[in-house]
């Protein structure tokens, strides 16, 4: 367990522990991959955006815009189509209409009556922007891979939010449900963390690469975190 008076702030990651973004993802994809006449597993879609998309993210900064774009090319090579030039947007268009999942609005309105909130996400500020109305809570600060030239789990990104919230490393917690992207980096830092194990009733990583890391705390949903936190 952890002890809720130790923080002030609570950091969290958005897509994937916020966000629903493997419904997001898949459901972006079927209709372009069905009329391509693709129809792979959504086990095996999630598995390849979570090669893709790191691989991508390696090198100079570019907008997650065109990560997206570059890994939906990835994906027609993969299953040997072409995309029209309509169709390279598919993935980031649909982001902004990603939905929160079920327990997230309801835990970061009881989260936000005694912590500071704030989001650090592999994002540009404009897609993020879309996200921060279906998710309805004021955050104390978002800070994103456009503004940081670089995209998680490079360590900077960390190091520079730390920087940036202001508080001391001990009373910051993180909440993330990558362990590749978010857990695994922020231990490395001293930072404390939660890991939402959204995938607790499914087999592999999903849309992230497999990880192996020590969360300081194990959580099913934000419902429980928050249950936790604010009594």
């Amino acid at each position: 367990m952890i002890d809720p008076n130790r923080y002030r702030v609570l950091s969290f990651d958005c897509y994937g522990t916020l966000i629903d973004w493997e419904s997001g993802i898949l459901e972006a994809l079927r209709p372009l991959l069905a009329r391509k006449g693709v129809e792979p597993t959504d086990d095996e879609l999630l598995e390849l955006h979570g090669r893709f998309e790191p691989a991508e993210q390696q090198g100079p900064y570019r907008s997650y815009r065109r990560i997206l774009e570059a890994v939906l090319e990835r994906f027609a090579a993969h299953y040997g189509f072409v995309l029209d030039a309509d169709e390279r947007g598919v993935l980031a268009d649909a982001v902004a209409s990603w939905r929160p999942f079920p327990d997230t609005v309801a835990a970061l309105q009881r989260l936000a009556t005694r912590f500071r909130l704030v989001v650090i996400s592999n994002i540009d500020n404009e897609m993020f922007s879309g996200s921060a109305r279906q998710l309805e809570v004021a955050f104390d600060d978002v800070i994103t891979a456009e503004e940081l030239r670089g995209y998680k789990p490079r360590q900077s990104n960390f190091t520079q939010a730390i920087v940036r919230i202001g508080e001391r490393a001990s009373a910051i917690l993180h909440v993330a449900q990558s362990l590749y992207h978010d857990i695994a980096p922020a231990k490395k830092l001293g930072l404390s963390t939660v890991w939402v194990n959204r995938r607790q009733d499914r087999a592999g990583s999903g849309a992230t690469p497999p990880a192996s890391a020590t969360p300081d705390l194990t959580v099913p949903d934000l419902t429980t975190l928050a249950t936790l936190l604010v009594p």
